[in-house]
């Protein structure tokens, strides 16, 4: 009897320790973060040349998340293959809570653009939140008869082919922009890429090209000189930093809009709590009023989402960026 009564005991230890050792459902995502977090700087990686407009918004928000969260947020640029060379190496980092990516809607156009990504990019990140909405500013070239979009589409309309617009690539959001005026207007414009904001401009001003949509962050400095004509922003709604910009359908084009957006992801699995303190320090980073003084100037509407809301949109992104690179006809990129 009293070895039964041992064998009992023993049985009941092992399965409480048992117990005490598994723990249903936990993963990495759900798992708390240590205490010391953050303990060293964080990374933020920018998967775009310098000078850009998701680069200017990198250096005015990191100061201030890194103030709130206590370390330093240092950017790092891994420009490249659209976006994509940044998004891998910020899918492939430890889900530790000291990588982050700055990144704009391109990461949504990429899964129906490109026939194979070294990332998924719905099961390898953790949305965060969306920082800002921005719409594109439709320039055209200093020289020349164009000077609104009107005019632009009448001379697309009688010389098919004939006008030229200038992206950042492949799949970017400029190049979706025109290419969804294109479909919207029934018009043929040829495309050129570069590689960034910066080369676009100069492209652009160096009368290169015809046309070309760029973050009004980058290029509403050029308009008082001349250096570039302002056509149209591609919102529905006039910009504050820009009142005199027309939209499309003031400019002629009912139908076209397009707006854009720039968020912060981490890598999947990166403990939840990590991941709303971000979002927190970042929403009240946003709220600070020299700051969103700041970014309106530059034609930036702040959003400042949960992780929830900016998951949402993420997914609703991919889905309509596969049916526009499909009505648009372009095709699928290695």
């Amino acid at each position: 009897m009293r070895n039964a009564v041992r064998t009992f005991i023993q049985g009941v230890g092992i399965c409480l320790l048992a117990t005490a050792l598994w723990v249903p459902g936990v993963s990495a995502q759900t798992a708390t973060a240590p205490q010391s977090w953050p303990s060293k700087p964080l990374r933020l990686v920018v998967p775009f040349p310098a000078g850009g407009a998701v680069d200017l918004l990198a250096r005015l928000i990191t100061p201030r998340l890194g103030e709130s969260l206590g370390q330093p947020v240092v950017v790092d640029y891994r420009a490249g293959a659209g976006g994509n060379v940044g998004a891998d190496l910020v899918a492939k980092s430890a889900a530790d809570g000291y990588t982050m990516l700055l990144t704009a809607n391109g990461h949504a156009i990429g899964p129906a653009l490109y026939k194979k990504l070294p990332f998924n990019a719905e099961r390898d990140f953790a949305p965060v939140t969306q920082l800002v909405a921005t719409t594109f500013l439709l320039a055209g070239k200093p020289s020349g008869p164009i000077q609104s979009l009107r005019e632009l589409l009448v001379a697309a309309r009688a010389r098919p082919g004939s006008i030229n617009y200038g992206s950042t690539g492949i799949g970017s959001g400029p190049h979706l922009t025109l290419e969804l005026l294109k479909v919207v207007a029934g018009v043929n414009m040829e495309h050129v890429p570069y590689k960034g904001d910066a080369p676009l401009i100069n492209a652009l001003m160096a009368n290169e090209i015809d046309v070309a949509a760029i973050p009004p962050a980058t290029g509403m400095q050029y308009l008082p000189s001349g250096k570039l004509r302002a056509l149209a922003l591609t919102g529905a709604q006039r910009s504050q930093a820009m009142p005199d910009v027309p939209t499309p359908a003031e400019a002629g084009l009912a139908g076209f809009e397009f707006t854009s957006w720039q968020g912060l992801f981490m890598p999947a699995n990166t403990p939840r709590d990590i991941v709303q303190r971000v979002q927190r320090d970042t929403a009240r980073a946003l709220a600070q009023p020299e700051l969103r003084e700041r970014l309106r100037a530059l034609g930036m509407e702040i959003v400042g989402s949960t992780p929830e809301e900016f998951e949402a949109r993420f997914k609703a992104d991919i889905v309509k960026f596969t049916r526009l690179v499909r009505d648009a006809r372009i095709p699928q990129q290695d």
